[in-house]
């Protein structure tokens, strides 16, 4: 009888313990699905975070390396423009660069080639940027430098963002939900990165504007290594060996040789939180001016100091008459005579301390506020800036409302407002509400003097004087030079400075000065020549039509923002007659 055949298809019941195996592995496996999916999704985003803050950081230092050559409002004119084009033209374009490019290369292993390379083509072009002028010459340069940089991070963004996982939301919210979010992203991170590198701005070579370029460009090599970086060398060999930008002894002395034939000189520089801040002097002509961008603060003339008659001076001579004009502040004719001996005087405003140091001189206790310490340590050192004065290095606005609202505070004898740069006023310091802080520190005998560079020919000087005449009942005009009827004609354009003259209290027979004495004149030719103001401010000056009517408050300061870029093109005009092209590119 043959034997019984065992069926071994036949499947046997799991047991207890099997059973609980492979629950726990089945759960094992979902697990590591899910942290998988967790960690790819956290590497995609933080990609893509990485790659938009990278551009929300060269964004701001873009415009940094532009403004000494063409100053801060022209450089911004088309800045945020061509930021928004370049997200757009990278994001709806990252199927076609994968396309077009070898598949052994990555959009992101172009961004570092473009980041080393900026620095190399912004020196090239500040070389143009008198025939590009300063209405195209930003937009050309960031064409060239920013843009690319934006528009393939853009593309970059948007590949990694196809893979991000938004089964979780509507559709049609998950299909606009990666660009909104990423645009969103990084204008937020701009508006933050770009007050911490204004903030920080010139306190190492490494947060210099260049230095600030150069870390980035490692930033994105680091980011995306290839074979590519070789193609960077002739750029990083140009910026250590030949950018004249380094903030180094060794590119200044370079700078200064390739400035000789021009016959100018640096003698010394730095970034600060105001601009790009020089001292340029003119060996042959004898005078010396402190440069901030594409602006300059004030000057003097070295050539008179210690000879002849000014052998003895206690001021040097000024360069320009409108600072000896600020001076005459003293001349105006009061209700009780000021004693120089027993006056207090605030200056807000140090340029490179001509005003002050005048007051000072006629034993004057003086008070100058300056925002920016490079400014004060450069006028210290470079100009006739006496020491015997008051220094506070600190915002005009935040000084004067806590002074204002202090009674116990020292009240002023004499105000003079004296702030400028770049073609535009800083408007928070022409304001009712500053001016009424300034009103509040003025004596009830005392005299303001406010400084005001613009275009007569549109409405912001309407808009400044008439909101000065709100707060202060009496004053009286004066311009630097009679306007160049000729030039006018011509251009359209009618920039100058003109010194506005002001007490607190309502006088019947207007603003009067004294006669000038000698000792007045501070043996100074150029205070004999400027001191007392002569070219009063007519009616007609003002052009800029029914736009310039009404005062400026402190929540309507877009009224003159919106004019800065027509006064800074026509200041930019204006600088590049006052010194060579060559002093102006060669920052």
């Amino acid at each position: 009888m043959a034997p019984a055949k065992t069926n071994t298809n036949k499947r046997t019941k799991p047991t207890p313990s099997s059973s609980t195996e492979l629950k726990a592995l089945a759960a094992k496996a979902q697990t590591e699905t899910r942290s998988k999916h967790f960690l790819s999704q956290a590497r995609l985003y933080l990609h893509s975070a990485l790659l938009l803050s990278l551009i929300a950081l060269a964004a701001p230092v873009s415009q940094l390396n532009l403004s000494p050559v063409y100053g801060s409002i022209p450089s911004a004119k088309w800045h945020a423009t061509l930021l928004a084009a370049a997200c757009f033209a990278g994001w709806s374009s990252n199927l076609l660069l994968n396309r077009a490019l070898p598949r052994t290369v990555k959009p992101q292993h172009l961004l570092p080639l473009i980041a080393l390379w900026t620095p190399l083509v912004q020196f090239a072009l500040g070389k143009w940027s008198g025939a590009l002028s300063a209405s195209w010459g930003p937009l050309v340069t960031e064409g060239v430098t920013l843009f690319p940089l934006v528009a393939v991070s853009a593309a970059c963004v948007a590949t990694a963002l196809d893979g991000a996982d938004l089964s979780w939301l509507p559709g049609w919210v998950a299909d606009a939900a990666p660009g909104l979010g990423a645009y969103g992203f990084f204008k937020g991170a701009e508006r933050v990165l770009g007050g911490v590198v204004e903030g920080y701005v010139g306190r190492t070579v490494l947060n210099s504007r260049l230095g600030m370029e150069v870390v980035l460009g490692a930033s994105y090599a680091l980011l995306a290594p290839s074979k590519l970086l070789v193609w960077t060398i002739p750029a990083l060999l140009h910026t250590a060996v030949l950018n004249t930008h380094v903030p180094t002894s060794m590119a200044l002395a370079r700078l200064n040789s390739g400035l000789e034939p021009a016959g100018y000189v640096v003698l010394d520089r730095a970034e600060s939180i105001t601009g790009y801040v020089s001292v340029v002097e003119s060996p042959k002509e004898g005078y010396r001016v402190m440069r901030c961008d594409h602006s300059l603060l004030g000057g003097e003339w070295v050539k008179f100091l210690g000879q002849g008659q000014f052998k003895g001076n206690q001021v040097a001579e000024p360069i320009y008459g409108v600072f000896a004009m600020l001076e005459a502040v003293r001349l105006v004719k009061t209700p009780e005579r000021i004693l120089d001996s027993e006056a207090k005087a605030l200056v807000i405003g140090l340029g490179i301390g001509t005003t002050p140091a005048a007051l000072v001189a006629h034993g004057i206790d003086t008070t100058v506020v300056e925002l920016d310490p490079v400014v004060h340590k450069f006028a210290s050192k470079y100009f006739q800036l006496p020491s015997n004065h008051t220094a506070v290095i600190e915002d005009a606005v935040t000084y004067t409302s806590r002074l204002a609202a202090d009674e116990a505070e020292t009240r002023f004898d004499y105000i003079i407002h004296d702030v400028f740069t770049g073609g535009a006023e800083p408007i928070a310091l022409f304001t009712l509400e500053f001016l009424q802080n300034l009103n509040t520190l003025l004596k009830p005998n005392g005299v303001v003097a406010i400084n005001y560079a613009g275009d007569f020919a549109l409405p912001p000087p309407r808009i400044v004087l008439n909101t000065i005449k709100s707060v202060f009942p009496t004053c009286r005009l004066f311009r630097e030079h009679p306007r160049d009827e000729e030039d006018f004609a011509k251009t359209g354009r009618d920039f100058t400075n003109m010194v506005i003259f002001c007490t607190k209290q309502e006088r019947g027979g207007g603003i009067s000065f004294r006669t000038p004495t000698e000792r007045d004149m501070l043996n100074s030719p150029s205070r004999r020549a400027f001191l007392l103001p002569q070219h009063e401010v007519r009616e007609t000056d003002f052009v800029g039509g029914e736009e310039g009517e009404g005062i400026l408050r402190r929540n309507e300061t877009e009224r003159l923002v919106k004019w800065h870029a027509m006064s800074a093109l026509g200041h930019w005009g204006v600088m590049r007659t006052v010194l060579p092209e060559a002093v102006w590119e060669a920052w």
